[in-house]
């Protein structure tokens, strides 16, 4: 099958990616820091160097978030999250877009777990992800992720400090 477009002819590179963190906080705790936009712009960037802006957030099934992402003096990456199953303190099911400069990156399907584990929420994050440009933005990806968790690790633990 031939397409005219040749953006549409570059080839799409597949992932599962799977994390797991223990936080040091209630599940309704770690719930409500993915449920609030303005919670999740204080622990979402994946290193002090970047940032996430929400442009619109709304929290709820077939709800959209729009955010912008990247350096602190450049977030030129564009994403759109939207919210296909939310079931308080459990589970959350997203899809997501990200684009840069018109052009999209990747699509992913994620689902995130929260269980209570002791004193601490066993969080697990699943994403399905489809690259559009290789499999640079798969690791980037991961890396974004990662970051991201750890963050979220650390915004708890400083709480407890």
């Amino acid at each position: 099958m031939a397409f005219e477009d040749s953006q549409r002819t570059a080839h799409t590179t597949h992932a599962t990616l799977v994390f797991e963190r223990e936080i040091p906080a209630t599940v309704e705790r770690v719930f409500a820091a993915f449920a609030s936009a303005k919670i999740r712009s204080e622990w979402g960037a994946p290193s002090d160097t970047a940032t996430i802006i929400y442009d619109q957030d709304d929290f709820r099934e077939g709800g959209e978030d729009r955010f912008r992402c990247g350096s602190k003096s450049n977030p030129n990456i564009h994403g759109t999250t939207r919210y296909l199953e939310i079931i308080p303190n459990r589970r959350i099911v997203s899809s997501e877009t990200i684009s840069m400069d018109g052009k999209r990156l990747c699509a992913s399907l994620t689902t995130l777990e929260l269980a209570k584990s002791g004193s601490v929420t066993k969080l697990r994050s699943t994403s399905q992800v489809a690259s559009f440009i290789g499999q640079d933005m798969i690791s980037g990806t991961e890396t974004g992720n990662n970051g991201s968790l750890n963050s979220l690790v650390n915004y708890f633990s400083r709480e407890r400090a």
